[in-house]
């Protein structure tokens, strides 16, 4: 298995994990999911490996969320998952997978438990610093 990022390059937080990966050594597959968007088949095995409802993946902030009335407890995971594949700005982003897991990154440094060789201090695009200790992993 490769390394995989569900990637908005709009998304600072989404650049700023992408950076990490690259940081850390790996270059991963790269899924520009607003043209791309993951089949549904995809999208529900991504939510079950995450171990979350599909409401936790929905992006509220700069998505047609409040608009589509996604609020409403009344919305079945599979009705939230028609609205994220039609409108794939709903999906919250980046969804990374490596052989070591697979992690919804906000904030981006989440990533860094996901990576085989993670940089031990990386800086982010607004200057602020990050480190990484894994405890000897």
């Amino acid at each position: 298995m490769t390394t995989t990022i569900y990637h908005n390059p709009d998304c600072e937080t989404s650049r700023n994990t992408l950076a990490m990966i690259r940081a850390s050594g790996e270059e991963p597959t790269i899924v520009e999911y607003l043209k791309h968007p993951p089949p549904r088949a995809r999208l529900e095995q991504l939510i079950s490996t995450l171990e979350i409802p599909a409401r936790a993946l929905l992006r509220e902030k700069g998505t047609p969320y409040a608009e589509l009335g996604l609020a409403d407890p009344k919305w079945s995971d599979g009705q939230l998952l028609d609205a994220m594949l039609e409108h794939p700005i709903l999906i919250n982003r980046p969804i990374v997978e490596t052989p070591r897991g697979t992690r919804l990154c906000r904030p981006s440094e989440l990533v860094l438990d996901l990576l085989d060789h993670p940089v031990s201090q990386f800086t982010k695009e607004d200057g602020e610093v990050v480190s990484h200790d894994r405890g000897g992993q």
